[in-house]
């Protein structure tokens, strides 16, 4: 096999395919440069978006001569198609999906990637460039072939990719004439049941019509459907549905901001990401996604036993995160490190009971759902509430996850509260007045030591913790979570105290006070989105709408966002897509729009 040096520019003008089993991210050339398999946390078979040097792997389909390049969903669903045009104006057209749909009464899902090929215009030529890898690019596979496949074997590890392509070509990497239509079908080391073309044509027809069924029960904002649509099914793809976990990037170390070290491992379950991504999808009538994660939610409350949580897990529940850090790597753009495992899991961040309590809230009065929560899941969850309440005001790690120093952080004891509120509004879906008197005395507790606490007189806002000055944007929530009347002359002030400290123009920083690397550089997506929710009910409504256009000019080409965005280039950075930049999007095309009764 030809195997000369390759470089793989690394950008987040990607797009992601995916079946809530695995994604891929896919470039504008048509070029796989993530995907970790067999699950989202697991060993990254094309991985150049880290390492885009010959030692990288991806799979690309090369047009001699490439001059230009469209690339686009098929509308409202998760099939992407990619346009590669020579200098000569031929063309070729990538289709890229991960198979998806009803089939025999379940869900069919199988770790299997078809790439159809097919022809635009005249006689172009291309080359396949297949070579994966594997233990994160270390093990290169060794190659067999048959009639119509070929396997790549490394250790216990192998893939076979099913093709009616000429084998001889796409082992040799050489160039030739696409003078028909052409079928890839990637996965574990099985045969096809039917043919390579009618499997891989199954499969996109009945992906396709799955995913524009989905996205047809969405109940949408009358403004801004199409972004708010490509969020929902992003925010659907990072499920992993086997468990109900819900990852919150499918990428690790994409930096914050450059060269900054700040590179984490975002494929795991955090509980404040995954209530996000549920509440967001419950508002827009997706309601079945909470109902997976709650299966894998209730299996975390039970096993603690009302006592410490975790902020976040594996996707299987997995306690132990070791954070290692790969030097073979040069990491996205040669700014490493790159890092396997997440230290936070170490943490004690108490806004977790909160979040846990937030995220499965609409269990218990959502009469649509197959199995609504019940007293039985109420008792566990107290246990949670009783948690929360017993830490509420004592030092953690914060929702920001700092390493090195610990407070009372307002953050914290607000979503401590939230766990107390919502008991007792469960409790009164219940009927159950005396658990209504407990959690209610509780929350009030809490509510106005944050009240009494948290306000900075020298500041003139709520502070990132009790006794503090400093800012921090995740006061923004209190309204969100409906703590505090956001006309109350002191949010009011905080969001004018916020704008004036952590806004750059339109953006929004996370905080003000140096941190384990410095002063965050990039803005924070979610702290934009926050503001944009904080200034529509206060009635800013104008200015709101404002923000949410330049945030939504910043999404790639394709619609979707990473965590951060730098003020001055403009340029996304942080993992990617990140469910919390989605979320927001959902969230303030569902404030700001106008109503359906304007115009029908």
């Amino acid at each position: 096999m030809n195997q000369e040096k390759f470089v793989t520019p690394s950008s987040l003008q990607v797009g992601m395919i995916g079946n809530c089993a695995y994604s891929a991210l896919i470039d504008q050339q048509s070029r796989i440069v993530w995907s970790c398999l067999p699950r989202f946390d697991g060993d990254p078979v094309f991985n150049a978006i880290l390492d885009p040097t010959e030692n990288g792997s991806l799979w690309a389909f090369e047009l001699e001569d490439y001059e230009r390049t469209e690339q686009f969903y098929e509308p409202n669903t998760a099939v992407l198609r990619t346009r590669m045009y020579d200098r000569k104006g031929q063309g070729i057209e990538v289709t890229d999906l991960a198979p998806r749909f009803w089939s025999r009464g379940r869900t069919f899902r199988p770790l299997s990637l078809v790439r159809r090929v097919k022809v635009l215009s005249g006689s172009p030529r291309m080359r396949v460039l297949l070579r994966p890898r594997f233990d994160w690019g270390r093990s290169k596979p060794s190659v067999t072939q048959g009639s119509s496949h070929i396997r790549y074997v490394s250790g216990n590890n192998t893939l076979r990719v099913n093709t009616d392509a000429p084998i001889s070509y796409v082992l040799a990497e050489t160039y030739f004439v696409v003078d028909r239509p052409m079928n890839f079908i990637m996965g574990p080391d099985e045969t096809l049941a039917t043919g390579i073309e009618d499997t891989a044509r199954l499969f996109e027809q009945e992906t396709v019509s799955y995913w524009r069924a989905w996205t047809r029960a969405l109940s949408l904002p009358l403004e801004w459907q199409d972004a708010v649509i490509r969020a929902a099914i992003t925010l659907k793809l990072s499920l992993f549905e086997d468990t109900g976990a819900i990852v919150a990037a499918m990428t690790t170390s994409i930096p914050e901001a450059p060269g900054s070290g700040r590179n984490w491992d975002y494929r795991y379950c955090w509980l404040r990401d995954a209530f996000f991504v549920v509440r967001a999808l419950n508002s827009i009538s997706e309601v079945a996604t909470m109902e997976e994660y709650l299966r894998w939610l209730m299996n975390v409350v039970i096993r603690s036993g009302g006592g410490h949580i975790q902020p976040l897990y594996g996707i299987g529940q997995e306690e132990k995160l070791p954070e290692t850090i790969l030097e073979h790597l040069p990491g996205y753009r040669g700014m490493g490190p790159v890092r396997v495992g997440n230290q936070a899991q170490e943490h004690f961040q108490h806004d977790v009971y909160g979040n846990i309590l937030l995220g499965a809230a609409q269990a218990f009065h959502d009469h649509r759902l197959l199995k609504r929560a019940g007293r039985a899941e109420f008792a566990h969850m107290e246990a949670v509430g009783e948690q929360a309440f017993k830490i509420y005001d004592t030092p953690d790690a914060g929702m920001w996850e700092l390493r090195t120093r610990a407070r009372i952080h307002t953050s914290s004891a607000l979503m401590s509260w939230a766990a107390c509120d919502r008991l007792a509004k469960i409790a009164a879906a219940l009927g159950l007045p005396e658990r209504i008197r407990y959690w209610r005395e509780r929350a009030d507790t809490i509510r106005n030591r944050i009240l009494k606490e948290s306000w900075s007189e020298q500041r003139q806002a709520f502070a990132e913790s009790f006794g503090g000055r400093d800012l921090d944007a995740s006061a923004l929530l209190m309204a969100e979570v409906n703590m505090i009347d956001p006309n109350d002359a002191r949010f009011v002030a905080t969001v004018d105290a916020l704008e004036k400290s952590l806004c750059d123009g339109p953006f929004m920083r996370r905080y003000e006070a140096s941190d384990d690397f410095g002063k965050p550089e990039t803005s924070f997506n979610v702290c934009t989105f926050w503001r944009i929710d904080a200034l529509a009910r206060i009635g800013r409504k104008a200015q709101a709408r404002e923000i949410f256009e330049v945030m939504l000019k910043h999404r790639n080409h394709l619609g979707m966002l990473s965590e951060d965005i730098h003020p001055v280039t403009g340029e996304m950075w942080g993992n990617f897509p990140q469910t919390y930049s989605m979320v927001g999007t959902i969230n303030a095309a569902v404030r700001l729009s106008a109503p359906w009764d304007t115009v029908i």
